[in-house]
């Protein structure tokens, strides 16, 4: 089935997070990670079956949802999932907070791969925690950022490091990990007797000749975090699973679930979720080359009118990483001129990392290419 990405969907006035924040109605946002693109059919003709019943009561998750979820990761991921590992919850970001909170003691330190999703720092700092930071390092050689070994050893050897959260494909940087890099993070980690968290929300999101590796199938002791929303573009709707083997975990992951009040799903998004699982897979395959298309447009159009701009290479996500540093002296002060000037919203890297982002800034792929093209066309006339 052919699929229309380049359909250009009005969200204005819909009380969208992405569009609707700005006041300013020429702004065209490129910002938060959320796609400008209509959902998989699948999922629109399910959340239309389930809301002609007139009654949305409390939710009962039934067996053919944990079906679709196990029926996905094994035939996509060769990752065999049983069906006690599975809780689900309302979103990653609150699924990390209930894994830090079982995982930890207020004071104890997690580890993150900085610049990191910005939800990491909160979240950990929310749980009464302190952030260790190894700070990834740009390899010319390979022409992609890459771990610091040597730190990331010398802070799980530090006795207050307890969890390592790890962002899998990675945000904001479009790292996909290799099995050989996951698994050498598992090494040190269970040498150093650190826990591993991996939030793995864009894993479908995989450009062309990479492969996603989950990190269930490295390390049995890992908790991981998961959810169509981002790949399918249903963050809206509220669901997310905690995989985890361990049964002794697994209980201490529930009390956190329920202290932290996030138990109860709404019921369109189980719905959703097997529909995207069971009857969308050709959707998202044709998503992810739309995505490398519109990349491959950026780096073109920056190539050729935007020189000064170093565009990171795209692994996975549909979010850019790209190196402004030789512009700007702040890059929230550029992104602020873009935003004023050109009327593009773009996210400064200071937001994922004080240190580690200053002098990047992030792109959101997914939209139009026509409305990306007419982003790209402002932004040249301002800088």
């Amino acid at each position: 089935m052919k699929y229309n990405f380049g359909a250009n969907v009005e969200r204005r006035n819909t009380g969208c997070v992405k569009w609707d924040e700005c006041t300013d109605k020429d702004v065209i946002p490129l910002w938060v990670a959320d796609m400008d693109f209509a959902v998989a059919p699948a999922i629109q003709e399910a959340i239309r079956r389930r809301a002609e019943h007139p009654i949305f009561g409390y939710t009962y998750v039934q067996d053919d949802y944990y079906d679709a979820v196990i029926s996905w990761f094994k035939r996509r991921h060769q990752w065999t999932i049983q069906r006690e590992w599975i809780l689900y919850t309302i979103g990653v970001v609150p699924a990390m907070s209930v894994a830090i909170k079982a995982l930890t003691m207020p004071g104890e330190k997690v580890l993150i791969l900085s610049p990191d999703y910005n939800c990491f720092f909160s979240s950990i700092k929310n749980n009464g925690c302190e952030v260790a930071e190894c700070v990834l390092r740009f390899c010319r050689s390979n022409n992609r950022f890459e771990v610091d070994w040597e730190s990331f050893e010398t802070q799980c050897a530090d006795e207050k490091t307890t969890v390592f959260l790890l962002c899998n494909p990675h945000n904001p940087t479009g790292r996909v990990w290799s099995r050989e890099e996951l698994e050498r993070m598992r090494d040190i980690c269970h040498q150093h007797h650190v826990r591993i968290v991996s939030d793995e929300i864009h894993c479908e999101l995989i450009m062309p000749g990479n492969t996603f590796c989950p990190m269930g199938t490295v390390d049995a002791d890992a908790i991981i975090l998961n959810s169509p929303s981002k790949s399918f573009n249903i963050a809206g709707l509220m669901m997310a699973n905690i995989i985890c083997q361990d049964a002794a975990t697994r209980r201490r992951l529930d009390r956190a679930i329920n202290i932290n009040e996030v138990c109860d799903v709404n019921p369109f998004a189980p719905e959703a979720v097997k529909a995207a699982y069971n009857d969308s897979e050709d959707w998202i395959d044709a998503l992810n080359l739309y995505l490398w298309d519109n990349y491959t447009v950026l780096c073109d159009f920056v190539a050729q009118h935007l020189p000064q701009w170093k565009i990171m290479p795209l692994e996975g996500t549909y979010l850019v990483w790209v190196d402004v540093s030789v512009c700007c002296d702040s890059v929230a002060t550029y992104c602020d001129h873009i935003l004023k000037k050109a009327k593009v919203w773009l996210n400064p890297g200071t937001m994922y990392g004080p240190q580690s982002g200053e002098g990047y800034l992030r792109v959101n792929l997914a939209c139009p290419r026509n409305l990306l093209m007419e982003a790209l066309e402002r932004i040249k006339k301002v800088i």
